[in-house]
């Protein structure tokens, strides 16, 4: 689906190593359990240890980039491209929230930061927040705000809602390569356990979502940059195990809808 079918793990927590999906793979393997100034917000000097750490590693293929805290590693990972593309982001949040202090990268507010500064972004696709918060947090961009467009929480809802999100994926125009971010906590907690408020999304529609858009790529109607995953559950979870094992499933369940 990517140019390159590499599976890369960040591992910022250890919470890969109580999980089987990648098993056969031989993925690689980063290891930033101990870089500090990492959690949720990304000071310059963790941006630059970070940004060495995956220097000779290719935006192509697919990144598990451990749990949402550390959805600010999508920034990062988009920093590789050098050409014009499209942004698609399945979020039960906007991540578009200005910093709180300074400019510093967030993972709330990693997609602002992107809209603002990555010169070859032309548009942002989100799927999963709510009509509400989206439209907040989108007039706080001001003129960064660019192109981007939402298919709402309140969309989800309906019961048409897989084959309308599924229509949604056919019509993305495949004139610009499109880069993938997926952060579990657009998934109901039946299907998965994140650290943060979950969406009502079922896990079989998103993999409906990417099994289209997997469809498109091998048809050559739209290329696929790179992609990456987060929303892992924290090792302090509400219950470590049972959540564990549920994301593990829908991690391999992802993974063999886009390999």
């Amino acid at each position: 689906m990517a140019e390159k079918n590499t599976i890369i793990i960040m591992d910022f927590s250890g919470v890969y190593m109580q999980q089987h999906f990648y098993e056969g793979e031989d993925p690689i393997r980063v290891d930033v359990r101990n870089l500090p100034g990492t959690n949720c917000y990304c000071g310059e000097e963790a941006c630059a240890s970070l940004r060495e750490k995956i220097r000779n590693l290719p935006a192509e293929g697919i990144h598990f980039i451990d749990s949402g805290n550390y959805h600010y590693m999508s920034r990062i990972w988009l920093e590789k491209i050098g050409e014009p593309f499209r942004l698609l982001v399945f979020d039960n949040h906007t991540d578009m929230q200005p910093p709180a202090f300074g400019s510093i990268l967030s993972c709330g507010g990693w997609i602002a930061a992107a809209l603002e500064e990555l010169p070859y972004l032309r548009e942002v696709i989100l799927v999963g927040p709510g009509e509400k918060e989206f439209e907040e947090d989108f007039a706080m961009l001001g003129t960064a705000g660019g192109s981007v467009s939402l298919f709402g929480r309140e969309s989800l809802g309906k019961a048409s809602s897989g084959e309308e999100l599924t229509a949604v994926m056919e019509r993305i125009d495949g004139s610009l390569p499109l880069y993938l971010s997926i952060d579990k906590d657009v998934l109901c907690r039946e299907d998965a356990c994140t650290a943060w408020s979950q969406g009502e999304m079922r896990l079989e529609e998103l993999l409906a979502c990417l099994r289209t858009l997997r469809k498109r790529a091998k048809t050559g109607t739209l290329r696929i940059l790179g992609i990456d995953i987060c929303g892992e559950c924290p090792r302090d979870g509400w219950d470590q195990t049972e959540g564990t094992e549920r994301n593990d499933r829908a991690n391999r369940a992802i993974k063999e809808a886009l390999s």
